[in-house]
């Protein structure tokens, strides 16, 4: 079993403004991350991140959608040793809307090939600096369908898959691959899900936990760990569930 050490290390983090990203750079600084390079589209969201914890944080402005950003990103950030592909978004929408279509891409866009065009710009670097590790935010609508938000499920299944590629295909350079997979975390993106929710604050020190412990498939929170549980069970009775949580709203 390999595990990934917290203290010393240097960390990137897209999305790392606000929910579950903002509590996992704050977490690793408490752990001892000599550095982190915190990341979001908009900079002047970084500023109380970079004022409190002053040069082990160095705030990059970066759009994952855009190639030339991440391309940049990765040049800038030669010293990774852990990436964390975090940033996300939901736009959500019924399988007859007409928008969504353009919905599916965006989501597509954000959680997946922004995932994988991270992974394929700084698996170079890890390489380069003993290995490392990668950590994939995906989420339980990643492992069955939650029909509420069927394409952003789908988004994140994605992520799934290609979490368990990287998994494979980068373990013979020494890079270890967590996936990670979340239920309902308090955060903006969760803002209308009528569900009991996590803080990102004990979701942060989850899947630090589980780094540090060498679990590649991290559920962070008591519904995920439940919801996990069932479906390495029954992946159709956590279908199921999930159909009939649907019809009953």
């Amino acid at each position: 079993m390999s595990t990934t050490t917290i203290a010393n290390n240097v960390a990137l983090i897209t999305g790392a403004n606000r929910g579950i990203g903002r509590a996992i750079a704050e977490a690793l600084l408490e752990r001892g991350a000599a550095k982190i390079y915190a990341t979001a589209r908009n900079l002047d969201s970084l500023k109380d991140l970079t004022q409190s914890y002053g040069d082990r944080v160095v705030a990059i402005e970066l759009d994952v959608t855009k190639e030339e950003q991440v391309a940049a990103a990765a040049q800038q950030a030669q010293d990774v040793g852990l990436l964390i592909n975090n940033a996300g978004v939901v736009v959500g929408g019924g399988l007859d809307e007409m928008d969504i279509v353009s919905a599916a891409r965006q989501e597509m866009e954000v959680n997946y090939f922004a995932t994988l065009r991270l992974v394929q710009q700084f698996s170079s670097t890890l390489k380069a600096n003993g290995g490392g590790a990668i950590v994939n935010i995906s989420s339980i609508a990643g492992l069955t369908n939650f029909p509420f938000y069927p394409t952003y499920s789908a988004s994140k299944a994605a992520v799934h898959s290609l979490t368990q590629a990287g998994r494979a295909l980068l373990a013979s350079q020494g890079t270890v691959v967590y996936g990670v997979y979340p239920g309902p975390v308090d955060t903006d993106m969760a803002r209308d899900i009528e569900m009991d929710k996590e803080t990102p604050e004990a979701v942060a020190k989850a899947i630090l936990d589980g780094l540090e412990a060498g679990v590649t498939d991290i559920f962070p929170d008591a519904f995920a760990e439940g919801f996990g549980q069932q479906f390495h069970l029954s992946p159709k009775a956590s279908e199921e569930q999930l159909a009939a949580m649907l019809a009953a709203a």
